[in-house]
């Protein structure tokens, strides 16, 4: 019987933002490219936030152009101790301008910014698209093969698995992961509101965990809420009315009344980091290769970055006649991505450990490090710099990240 396996220079699995980026990325840079997986269901009431680096990777790969009058400016981050402690943290509030930009990114609905992506993926001659279950990734001395429900097999010489943070990839590359469970949830919805946000991002810090409202187009926002478990289930049961007064009463009424839209969620928070980041012709971005909680608009912007840079690294190898899956470009991609992904993780987890947290000094001394941020311009700015856009440059062939 013949082989009825499609060959392509690069697979990537996964339907998310990540998965699209990656595969967007890939076929930008000249590699033909097969993207299989099951798209995320349009339901999705998240939204991100896209910072700087996010915003010029996606402005160079064209998709930037399809979306943005979609998406809100955040052009103020204020935060709010909202603890009740005997030590309490001064308000902080980062301006944009402080650091040349017209603003720190922009908010924007997942389905909206998988629209995009998905359009341009359209446009794109040598990138096809497979919307179907992955049931079997097999990776193998020269290529790694896929298996979908429908039984067609694809195989290419790279594989990007952008399969979240149950992936079939990484299970297949035998790469481990080590993992770590907070006592937390995180509540999301989208909700209206009558007062102006002013394209300001308000995070409120509480003994629970962060409540922030994050800026939509016109007088919406998006809230991501940490509260205890019991605390989060209970609220998620209530009545829209009621949980929309609960929410007006935990932000202060600073945007006035509330009133909910359809599609609310509950996400446990947890952190998983892989041992590597690529193996066996696999590399692994997004959610595949670390889990962050939904604290500090890090998560998929640090997904972006995966998707980008193992595509530029793959783009490299191949211009310069190399195997764009062998052995040294995943050390190299791991070795790209490992620092970034590390240090946001510890800094978001010292951040929600110190914030939760009822020992005296330790309080104190985070109370100290905001003060110091607010007082001191040049730290408060570096601060900035680093946070919106590490070691940012542009995209792919003017460089990506």
């Amino acid at each position: 019987m013949p082989d009825k396996t499609e060959t392509s220079e690069a697979l990537v699995v996964g339907g998310g933002p990540a998965a699209l980026t990656a595969a967007v990325a890939l076929a930008q840079a000249g590699i033909g490219t097969v993207l299989a997986g099951r798209r995320p269901p349009r339901a999705d009431n998240r939204t991100t936030a896209l910072l700087a680096g996010s915003i010029a990777a996606l402005e160079t790969l064209g998709v930037w152009e399809l979306c943005a009058g979609n998406a809100a400016p955040l052009i103020t981050m204020r935060l709010v101790d909202d603890t009740g402690r005997l030590w309490r943290a001064p308000e902080v509030k980062f301006e944009a301008h402080e650091i040349d930009l017209d603003a720190f990114g922009y908010n924007i609905e997942n389905p909206v910014l998988i629209d995009a992506l998905e359009a341009r993926a359209r446009a794109l001659p040598n990138l096809r698209t497979i919307d179907d279950e992955v049931i079997a990734v097999e990776p193998g001395e020269d290529d790694v093969t896929v298996t979908l429900r429908s039984g067609a097999r694809l195989s290419a010489p790279l594989a990007v698995g952008a399969d979240g943070r149950n992936s079939m990839c990484r299970a297949a590359a035998h790469i481990e992961t080590s993992e770590h469970k907070y006592h937390q949830v995180a509540l999301t919805v989208c909700l209206k509101h009558t007062r102006p946000h002013r394209d300001t991002s308000t995070e409120f810090h509480t003994t629970t965990g962060p409540f922030t409202l994050v800026p939509l187009p016109g007088n919406r926002s998006s809230l991501v809420w940490v509260l205890r478990p019991h605390e989060a289930e209970e609220l998620h049961a209530l009545s829209d009315d009621e949980l929309a007064l609960e929410i007006e009463r935990a932000a202060h009424s600073i945007l006035g009344k509330m009133t909910l839209e359809p599609g609310r969620a509950l996400f446990p928070l947890s952190t998983k980091t892989a041992a590597r980041f690529g193996a066996q012709r696999i590399s692994l971005v997004g959610e595949a290769a670390h889990v962050i909680p939904p604290i500090g608009a890090q998560g998929l912007n640090l997904g972006l970055r995966d998707a980008v840079t193992i595509a530029e690294m793959a783009g490299r190898a191949r211009d310069a006649g190399r195997d764009i899956g062998a052995d040294d470009v995943l050390i190299a991609y791991d070795r790209a991505r490992r620092g970034d992904v590390a240090s946001r993780g510890l800094v978001i987890d010292i951040a929600n450990r110190t914030l939760l947290s009822d020992f005296l000094p330790l309080q104190g001394l985070r109370g100290l490090g905001l003060y110091a941020l607010d007082k001191i311009g040049p730290l408060r700015r570096a601060v900035m710099r680093e946070g919106v856009a590490p070691r940012a440059k542009r995209p792919l062939r003017n460089s990506l990240i």
